[in-house]
């Protein structure tokens, strides 16, 4: 009989997590919020268009859209965490590429700019060389 696992606090948003996002990202979702809307708006000749009625879809979407924050977030973290680790892994098994770009994300502002800069020189010298190439090329036909 295997032992039953006890989740963590962070297994548990990570469920948590991946359960909501994949629910509230889909048409039914969006549906019932407009739905939500709709029947807020219905009932304010009801309630005389007062202001507790205007409070409760302030307070609610206010609410709402405070805890869809942290869901989206960790959603994103998440997802481009497994995009570095898959790209970590292309990087890794191609043999003429450069290792030392495992792991970029991790360098500071200053050392991801130095980085972009040597790739911006490195495009610009690809473009010559292929304009030139371009051009003898045509030079040859002539």
């Amino acid at each position: 009989m295997k032992k039953k696992q006890s989740l963590t606090l962070g297994d548990s948003f990570h469920w948590f997590a991946t359960r909501a996002s994949a629910l509230v990202g889909t048409k039914w979702a969006f549906l019932a919020a407009v739905a939500g809307i709709l029947a807020w708006g219905v009932t304010g000749p009801r309630f005389h268009y007062s202001n507790t009625w205007q409070l409760v879809v302030n307070t609610g979407t206010t609410v709402v859209t405070f805890l869809m924050v942290f869901l989206i977030q960790n959603t994103q973290n998440r997802d481009a965490r497994a995009i570095h680790l898959k790209l970590d892994e292309i990087i890794h098994a191609i043999q003429l590429a450069h290792n030392d770009m495992i792991d970029i994300e991790n360098l500071s502002d200053e050392e991801l700019e130095t980085l972009s800069k040597k790739y911006a020189i490195l495009r610009k010298e690809r473009r010559a060389r292929k304009n030139s190439k371009s051009g003898a090329a045509q030079r040859n036909a002539n």
